[in-house]
């Protein structure tokens, strides 16, 4: 094999790709800045027991392992940053009231989580600690809306769900820990034949219930189907209220592009109440992809010994890239290469001033290619003058 040959789902982000990204990523970070997030930079090895805490097996699978030669503990490169922000509102600010924190950095994992991802994401995330009511998690999708909008995204639909209404429904039938976990796995499939063999044993209005939520997805009336059709208990009935109130707040905002599909429990042992995900149409395979994901996580922390209400979302800005438009390229200065009077001081005081001036090598003269050259530095009438070009 060549050494130049990357392994799968890795690749090396050449300019005008990397060019797109950073402005992303820019624009997602001066996003959250105007909601009030501050901005934190975790490192990309920690302990294993604390990358891991409270995140699940799935977690565990996606996380590259490596032994620390200093101290001999095991040590792991981060698939998820969300634990890490966990332990420093926890640990380091701890603060008493509302945190707002926002991060941006790569994550890498074991197995792509699509066919078509990478396995170094560039995450972004935004995690607000501390508030329990439902305005934190409007909030969040506040947040979502904006930065969505600013990268220039519009046709997009945003899935909600709520891994209470399932929990409430498997507490009612009193079942296990394997059982909850393989009822899961076969709601997650919609797998209506493996889901009737597992609920055999349960009560009949708790296997009724259960073998109904493969079909409650759609627009927002699959919240009054569910009140009509599932037996109530006070968490369900928190859930489906709490749905249906973020349905009518998205459509204040302007946003009506809304389903639930209250059978989309990925990460359920992770989220503690509301997931969602929002989901958009690439450009050019027109295929529908899942853009961003989050939810309520309100346990995360308790491993690291401070239970904190939490909600955020994350992101891959290279997935997000892929589906905003591409940017206008940078303006900038043509200049000669030599060594005229005034001519080298001339460019570093156009630098200085923020000016992007591309110096034209011997032999090389149109080979920008990542710059729009709309002007150049001339030598006119004793003095160089910046006109614009020819």
């Amino acid at each position: 094999m060549s050494a130049w040959v990357l392994p799968d789902h890795l690749a090396d982000v050449l300019p005008y790709e990397a060019r797109q990204i950073e402005e992303l990523r820019r624009v997602l970070l001066d996003s959250a800045r105007t909601f009030g997030y501050e901005l934190v930079m975790p490192p990309m090895l920690e302990h294993l027991e604390s990358l891991l805490s409270g995140t699940g097996e799935s977690m565990d699978l996606r996380t590259f392992k490596l032994v620390d030669q200093s101290s001999g503990r095991q040590l792991g490169l981060r698939a998820d940053t969300t634990p890490q922000v966990a332990r420093i509102d926890a640990h380091l600010l701890n603060r008493q009231g509302p945190t707002r924190l926002c991060y941006c950095g790569p994550v890498v994992q074991t197995q792509p989580t699509h066919a078509n991802a990478s396995r170094e994401p560039l995450q972004f995330g935004a995690e607000l600690y501390g508030h329990q009511g439902q305005e934190a998690d409007l909030e969040i999708l506040e947040l979502v809306l904006t930065v969505l909008k600013r990268v220039g995204i519009d046709n997009f639909v945003l899935d909600l769900s709520d891994v209470r209404v399932v929990a409430a429904l498997l507490t009612d039938a009193g079942a296990d820990a394997n059982q909850t976990h393989a009822i899961h796995q076969a709601l997650a499939r919609k797998d209506v034949v493996s889901l009737a063999s597992l609920t055999a044993g349960m009560p009949q209005p708790s296997r009724d219930a259960l073998r109904l939520i493969p079909d409650l997805y759609g627009d927002l009336s699959v919240i009054e189907t569910a009140r009509a059709a599932l037996p109530q208990s006070p968490m369900l009935t928190q859930a489906l209220d709490e749905l249906a109130q973020l349905g009518q707040q998205m459509a204040r905002l302007g946003h009506t592009a809304v389903s639930v599909d209250l059978a989309d429990l990925r990460g359920y042992a992770y989220y503690t109440g509301l997931r969602f995900s929002v989901y958009g149409t690439a450009p050019r395979s027109q295929q529908q992809l899942e853009l961003l994901r989050g939810g309520r996580y309100d346990e995360v922390g308790a491993v690291f010994g401070r239970r904190r209400p939490a909600v955020g979302f994350s992101v891959d800005v290279k997935e997000l890239a892929a589906m905003s438009a591409t940017p206008d390229l940078h303006r900038a200065i043509r200049a000669p290469w030599g060594d005229a009077p005034g001519l080298r001081e001339a460019v570093a005081d156009l630098r200085i001033k923020g000016e992007a001036v591309v110096s034209l090598l011997p032999g090389h003269e149109n080979e920008v290619n990542e710059f729009d050259c709309d002007r150049e530095l001339v030598w006119v009438e004793g003095t160089w003058q910046v006109r614009p070009a020819a």
